[in-house]
């Protein structure tokens, strides 16, 4: 399976091939994290599959003090 890509912070490097979205949910599917974004530019929601440990990198360099749901990141939907 191929997943997607996020971050929680600015990437660094191909800044043009990353979108900004807030998350709006993260789940678990068939042993796969999938994280709902919205999409700050035309508002669309994103279902973001990854693995489980991406997920828990991510979520890990997130504001702490803030809930995951509502936090702004950066991502790159498969094959993007």
């Amino acid at each position: 399976m191929n997943h997607d890509r996020i971050h929680a912070r600015e990437p660094t490097h191909d800044r043009d091939r990353w979108s900004v979205g807030v998350v709006e949910s993260v789940a678990e599917r068939d042993g796969h994290a999938v994280v709902t974004v919205r999409d700050a530019d035309d508002g669309d929601a994103v279902e973001l599959t990854v693995t489980l440990a991406v997920r828990d990198l991510f979520v890990s360099r997130l504001d702490p003090d803030e809930p995951t749901v509502g936090q702004r990141v950066w991502y790159r939907e498969r094959g993007g």
